[in-house]
């Protein structure tokens, strides 16, 4: 008998849940909320403005939702690393520890141009169909993914201005029925 497991969906913050390009006044259902990420802190000068007040970060409590219901195995592929499950999570309206990508270098620079992200993600998902979402995301990157990952997989770039929206749920959606 085989199990059938899920697809995965390799979810970045910052662009598809944390809209930090988008203009003033923030997009209708965020909450702002200031976040002290470590990865953020040790960037910052100790005592500076930016150290004291937190990293402004913009969350839909309604995205958990609609994430959940979507018919895939979450899981994080962001700086914030675990991170997301403590900060991020609660103000989205997610519930226990999704599994995380710890990165071994945040940014490194990729030999061929790639995002920083792709090899490692297509090593993590290990065959599995993935859906990855992120505003990093290039031609170069869905290229390798089609070329070196052995399933099914969904590159969607979020524009960092405007975040998950519906038309990007019904995409992950109707690409999961296809599986």
């Amino acid at each position: 008998m085989t199990v059938r497991t899920r697809p995965l969906l390799l979810l970045d913050v910052d662009g598809p849940l944390n809209p930090y390009a988008a203009r003033l006044p923030r997009p209708r259902g965020y909450t702002t909320h200031h976040l002290r990420p470590a990865n953020w802190l040790a960037r910052q000068t100790p005592g500076s403005r930016a150290h004291r007040r937190g990293l402004r970060v913009r969350l839909n409590p309604a995205h958990g939702p609609m994430l959940t219901g979507l018919p895939f195995e979450l899981a994080w592929a962001t700086t914030w690393m675990h991170e997301a499950n403590t900060m991020i999570a609660p103000a989205v309206g997610l519930s226990g520890d999704l599994p995380v990508i710890e990165w071994p270098e945040l940014f490194a620079t990729d030999p061929d141009g790639l995002c920083w992200k792709t090899r490692l993600l297509v090593e993590w998902a290990d065959g599995r169909p993935f859906a990855w979402v992120d505003d990093m995301i290039t031609d170069l990157d869905t290229t390798y993914v089609a070329t070196h990952h052995d399933g099914p997989a969904l590159l969607l770039r979020i524009h960092p201005r405007r975040g998950l929206r519906e038309r990007d749920f019904a995409t992950l959606t109707n690409w999961a029925k296809l599986l």
